[in-house]
This record gives C-alpha cells, sequence and structure tokens, in this order.
C-alpha cells in the first residue's frame, strides 16, 4: 500500500482519465479514416512530447527527469507502444463499446499481476469488483467472441499489455515523479514511432482536416496517463483500474450517437452491474484506509 493512500482523489483523478481517453478514443476514430496506427502514435507522442517540455520548463520541474531506471521505461513504453497500436487498429475495426469492452479484460490481469508482482493483497471487494465488472461488460457489449476479426484479436490483445504497462507504472510512481515518467512515455514513444514509420512505403502528414483530431489525441493522450498516473501513485492498481469499467457506458453512449453504432437496454444494465462493481471496491479500500496502522 502506498505511503499516501487516498482512494477519494483516486477516483477524482480516474474520473479525468476516464474523460480523456473517451476523448482520444472519438478523436482516434476519425484521424484513423486517413493515418496509419503508426502514424497516429507518432504524432500523439510529438505532441505530448512538447506539452511535457513546456509545462515542465514553465514549472521548473523538467530537473525530476532521471535516467537511474531507463530499462525499466523502455520495457514499459515498449509495451505501451505495442498495446496502444493495437488499440488504435481495434477502434478503426469493430464498435466502439466492443472495443472497450475487450480492452476491459486488462483489470483482470492487472489484480492478477499486482498480486503477483507488486504484493498487494487481494481482498474479497477486489475479486468481487473484478468479476461483477467483467460481466457487467459482458452483459453490455455482448462481444460476439465466436467471430473470430482482426479487430476483436487486437483489443484483446491490447488489454495484455496494458495491464503489464499499469503494473509497471505502478512499480514507476514510487520512484519516479510523474514528470519524468511522462517525459519517457512521449519521448521513447516518439522515437519507437518514427522508427515505425521508416517501415512504411509512405506517410499520410496530417491535413487541415486531420490535425485538430491529431491534436486532440495527443493532448488527451497525455492527459489521461498523468490522471491515470496519479491516481496509481495515490491507491493501489488493483483499486484504481476497476474504476475505468465506467468508461464502458459513456463510450456506448458516445457509439450510439456519434456514429449510429447499436445501444439498448442491456447496455444500461451493464452499466450499473458496473457501477455495483466500483461501489463494492471503493467501499472495500476505503474500510482499509480507517483501519489503524499497528
Amino acid at each position: 500500500m502506498p505511503q499516501t493512500y487516498r482512494p477519494f482523489r483516486a477516483v477524482l483523478w480516474m474520473s479525468g482519465s476516464i474523460v480523456s481517453f473517451s476523448l482520444m478514443a472519438i478523436a482516434g476514430r476519425y484521424a484513423s479514416s486517413v493515418h496509419s496506427t503508426f502514424e497516429i502514435m507518432t504524432f500523439r507522442s510529438l505532441v505530448g512530447l512538447a506539452i511535457v517540455l513546456i509545462l515542465g520548463s514553465a514549472y521548473n520541474r523538467l530537473g525530476e527527469i532521471r535516467i537511474a531506471r531507463l530499462k525499466q521505461h523502455l520495457l514499459r513504453n515498449l509495451l505501451h507502444f505495442i498495446g496502444q497500436n493495437l488499440w488504435f487498429f481495434a477502434l478503426a475495426s469493430i464498435p466502439l463499446a466492443q472495443v472497450f469492452a475487450l480492452e476491459f479484460t486488462s483489470p483482470i490481469w492487472a489484480i492478477i499481476l499486482s498480486f503477483v508482482f507488486l504484493g498487494e493483497r487481494l481482498t474479497g471487494s477486489k475479486v468481487i469488483a473484478a468479476i461483477l465488472g467483467f460481466l457487467g461488460i459482458l452483459v453490455a457489449a455482448r462481444p460476439d467472441f465466436g467471430t473470430i476479426e482482426p479487430g476483436l484479436i487486437t483489443a484483446a490483445a491490447s488489454a495484455i499489455f496494458f495491464a503489464a504497462t499499469i503494473i509497471m507504472t505502478k512499480a514507476l510512481t514510487r520512484h519516479e515523479s510523474i514528470v519524468s515518467i511522462l517525459f519517457w512515455l512521449t519521448g521513447i514513444q516518439l522515437c519507437l514511432g518514427v522508427g515505425a514509420l521508416a517501415l512504411q512505403e509512405t506517410v499520410s502528414w496530417p491535413t487541415m482536416a486531420t490535425l485538430p483530431w491529431l491534436l486532440v489525441i495527443g493532448a488527451t493522450g497525455l492527459m489521461a496517463h498523468y490522471c491515470l498516473t496519479t491516481a496509481l501513485s495515490l491507491a493501489p492498481a488493483s483499486f484504481v483500474v476497476p474504476i475505468d469499467f465506467i468508461r464502458l457506458p459513456l463510450i456506448a453512449l458516445v457509439g450510439m450517437l456519434l456514429f449510429d453504432e447499436k445501444a439498448d437496454v442491456l447496455i444500461l444494465l451493464g452499466g450499473g452491474i458496473i457501477l455495483l462493481a466500483n461501489w463494492i471496491n471503493i467501499r472495500g479500500e476505503n474500510r482499509i484506509a480507517r483501519l489503524p496502522v499497528l
């Protein structure tokens, strides 16, 4: 358990992460009609790195950037780069709610990995929250696992990479500042993106139509990770991650309004189950936080 354990503040920061990731998904859907996933990731990292350098310089925090754990940063960002490219590919291939449904299997992996690698306790509330949240996702999105298509495979695979990324981020927050984590996030992934673009025969450069979406992806992608990293510094990963389940009913509504994707009463039912799962998780962790330290 982190030294500073503040579940309520972690929930607030995760709310910012949920909104940012949802906006990034919308922008990614529009940008993917013109740009490849490598192009989107490269421009996203370029915008994010510029923001980190500008704000870090303005607030005199660039001195917090460290190279002592460069190997961990490299591995974390390689895993995230792969997962994010798979995620953007899935966005262009299958409905938004289905992408998020498969992505949200990552909390199951995160709870297991946080127990194995971070030594976090597996309480009954965490297990129940993860199981209920996953059931809510299945009810709301009803992914057709009998149909094997690239979008389904990439969305499911991205969940495993995201779970590993979250666990490594949690480990880094014990020693690194958020500025340092975000600098290496954007800088390393920009290098990976440029290397990937070199393998493409042609590159589609931003146009007046796609540039705004790419800027939104860069800004919201950075903000999402800032909020997520801050939340992970305030509470255990197995508490923070299931809160992200709320993104599913939100993105299902967005898909219905903006992209004419189907939405019905089962999405609302699934969303209710997800909210119940989060309430159980938050209530359990708040109870632990109130216990006296022996």
